[in-house]
């Protein structure tokens, strides 16, 4: 992977920071005015939605594609049962590059050229045009919150929800929050007291570092920093001191290729740990290849989250979602998510039948999805819009560990997996 790929990386792993923060919005429908009916007529017109992807980028070909291809397995099955009251689905799909040029030439082409009534699980890496959509008025369903687009704009309805006004200023006066039910998890389910955060010596991996030990902190464990030069990294050093110091947990503000090599050299000096935490986006099913050289941290991988293990084919709509994808040569969690997202829109696109699919129409409804689950993939969404931000916050999590032969086995109901966490301020 080159160094301008990796910086890249870095970048976007911090600004997922803004997956753990809450927020949201409200607007009453008279601030809408745009109607989809054109010729021909609705009865038989498609209904046109858009999907923004980084699918190439800095990051790599694959880093964001994860919720469009799920979005697009949703719509593909949709479409085959008869679509939205007799009216498919026309998905168009735009690449922005990564850039925050691209991302506003797409946004262009989706919400002006093509009319979109909805963009659906959004994932870029530089949201460069999302206040355009927001002028627009059209309701971007579903999107992955890297960076604070989703914590700062009417119209935008992350996949997580949003606490936070969206009057246009991020959050509440520029920071968002994030809690530490994570770490209150791991101490709790599995007595952890040391922790380690691994960063390179590099501005956004180091600023990520240091809130994950804030976190840490207010959680009491012992924290264990460790840093590495960003050209040329010592991570046999690391994962030595990391058996030394007797660390339970690894937390990480580095690059995918860093962890893989983090992972090696931990189990080449024999640093085992309780947990090797990871987040949402690498909660795949190319575990097996990403760390081939490092059997028994690949069996540490912790992985947590705000939806339901995309293996827990136990429950009924993720066994929908994965015979939908079973052609799909790997899963991630981000799929099952994108697909969530889709089924969004379509619940909200089908309240709108009666009186006319608009843009309007469905930006209400998105608006009223209070607890809002996805027939149960989600944890209940919520847009509060709060005047202040809580101080305090009850919050669910969906847990699973790698277990070879197992893949990603879930660690509880995430439904009952809760802890009421203190509210940590950030500037994203």
């Amino acid at each position: 992977m080159g160094r301008r790929s990796r910086v890249a990386e870095i970048l976007a792993a911090v600004l997922l920071l803004a997956l753990s923060a809450a927020c949201g919005s409200r607007l009453p429908e008279s601030d809408f005015e745009h109607d989809d009916r054109t010729s021909p007529p609705r009865e038989s017109a498609p209904l046109r939605v858009g999907i923004i992807t980084s699918a190439t980028s800095p990051v790599g070909g694959s880093a964001f594609t994860g919720p469009r291809d799920g979005a697009r397995a949703w719509f593909d099955r949709l479409n085959a049962r008869g679509g939205i009251d007799g009216r498919r689905v026309e998905v168009r799909t735009c690449d922005d590059g990564g850039s925050g040029i691209g991302d506003n030439e797409c946004v262009h082409k989706l919400v002006e050229e093509d009319k979109v009534v909805a963009l659906v699980a959004t994932t870029v890496l530089d949201y460069a045009g999302a206040s355009r959509v927001s002028r627009a008025r059209v309701p971007d369903i579903g999107g992955q919150p890297i960076g604070s687009a989703y914590d700062t704009y009417p119209h935008l309805y992350g996949i997580y929800g949003s606490l936070a006004p969206r009057a246009g200023t991020t959050g509440w006066d520029g920071k968002l929050y994030g809690g530490t039910e994570v770490y209150r998890y791991f101490e709790r389910e599995h007595g952890a007291r040391t922790a380690a955060v691994v960063s390179y010596n590099q501005s956004a991996s180091a600023a990520y570092a240091r809130l994950v030990e804030r976190g840490l902190r207010a959680e009491g464990y012992k924290v264990v920093t460790e840093q590495v030069d960003f050209a040329l990294p010592n991570f046999r050093a690391v994962a030595a001191d990391l058996k030394e110091q007797g660390a339970d947990l690894v937390f990480d503000a580095i690059d995918g290729h860093g962890n893989a090599q983090l992972c090696r050299a931990m189990d080449e000096v024999g640093a085992h740990v309780t947990a090797k935490v990871t987040n949402v986006q690498n909660w795949t099913s190319t575990v097996p290849e990403d760390y081939q050289d490092a059997p028994r941290c690949r069996n540490a991988l912790w992985a947590t989250g705000s939806s339901r293990n995309y293996q827990d084919t136990g429950d009924p709509a993720v066994r929908e979602f994965r015979e939908a994808t079973k052609d799909l040569k790997t899963h991630s969690q981000w799929q099952l998510e994108g697909w969530a997202a889709a089924r969004w829109f379509t619940d909200a696109a089908k309240s709108c039948v009666r009186t006319g699919i608009t843009r309007a129409c469905v930006d209400a409804f998105m608006n009223r999805s209070e607890g809002y689950t996805a027939a149960g993939l989600l944890l209940p969404v919520e847009f509060a819009r709060l005047p202040e931000p809580p101080k305090t916050r009850r919050t669910c999590l969906s847990v699973a560990r790698w277990q070879d032969g197992r893949g990603w086995v879930g660690q509880g109901d995430m439904n009952h997996t809760c802890f009421t966490v203190p509210q940590l301020a950030y500037t994203p």
